[in-house]
């Protein structure tokens, strides 16, 4: 799968609806989960069989990281098509054919982003399939599809759309750019707005295991009942799954998009 993915990469063919770990992501991914899987054994059973149980879940945890990469990724993407926009905007009524405005706006965005960036990534080998013959409106209606974002796909078509019926590309674009301009501000300020209840949320989920670990660290023994015997992995396993759920929903009732 990696070297699959290597490849679509060195073609410019990246599919961002599914991320896929780097060697070093990799790395931190299982050093997070071998930190939980400890720290989840100290306070609930204790017990090596315990730690080796909960390594399955492990599954999961890769699996919701790379859903959160993933939309970070797309969201930096969205948030950069607004400057792309810009950038084909200005070079189209500087005169430039499409073609060549992705040339300019490529070494914009070039100078604010780096060479490593996603779309600057996507420009370049746009420039390529250009000297080709592959046409403007192809490889951007190629791109919405790829990048798994409702606001690049809807330009991509739109774009197709206009090509065709010979539309005011200028025009579209103009208010495309207001538009996502308009979108990117409002979800920005909501993540203002919620940053600081996600933080509580954040807290306030760290203080159950910080409860049970100064109930340890000042009464030892009190606790004891609990580890090495049926009933209390019974009671932890609830409370644990309980604390799960609760974590779950938290983390749902702060995460708002548009």
């Amino acid at each position: 799968m990696n070297q699959k993915n290597d490849r679509r990469k060195r073609k410019g063919k990246t599919d961002y609806r599914q991320y896929c770990f780097s060697g070093k992501e990799w790395v931190e991914c299982w050093l997070e989960i071998m930190g939980i899987a400890v720290i989840v054994n100290y306070l609930c059973y204790r017990s090596w069989w315990a730690f080796v149980g909960i390594l399955p879940g492990s599954f999961w945890y890769i699996k919701w990281k790379k859903k959160r990469k993933g939309e970070k990724r797309r969201q930096n993407l969205c948030y950069h098509f607004r400057d792309v926009l810009q950038g084909l905007l200005t070079a189209i009524r500087a005169g430039y054919s499409m073609e060549h405005a992705v040339q300019e706006c490529r070494k914009e965005l070039e100078q604010m982003y780096g060479k490593e960036e996603d779309l600057v990534k996507e420009l370049v080998y746009m420039e390529h399939q250009l000297q080709v013959g592959v046409p403007v409106e192809k490889l951007f209606m190629d791109l919405g599809k790829r990048s798994g974002v409702e606001d690049i796909l809807n330009f991509g078509e739109i774009f197709v759309i206009a090509r065709r019926s010979g539309g005011n590309l200028g025009e579209i674009m103009e208010q495309m750019a207001r538009v996502l301009g308009e979108k990117i501000r409002v979800q920005r300020e909501i993540e203002v707005c919620i940053s600081g209840k996600r933080m509580e949320q954040m807290i306030m989920s760290l203080v159950p295991g910080g409860m049970i670990l100064y109930i340890q660290l000042t009464s030892q023994g009190f606790m004891d009942v609990l580890y090495h015997n049926v009933f209390g992995v019974l009671v932890m396993t609830g409370c644990l799954i309980l604390y799960l759920f609760s974590f779950w929903m938290g983390r749902k009732i702060v995460r708002i998009s548009i």
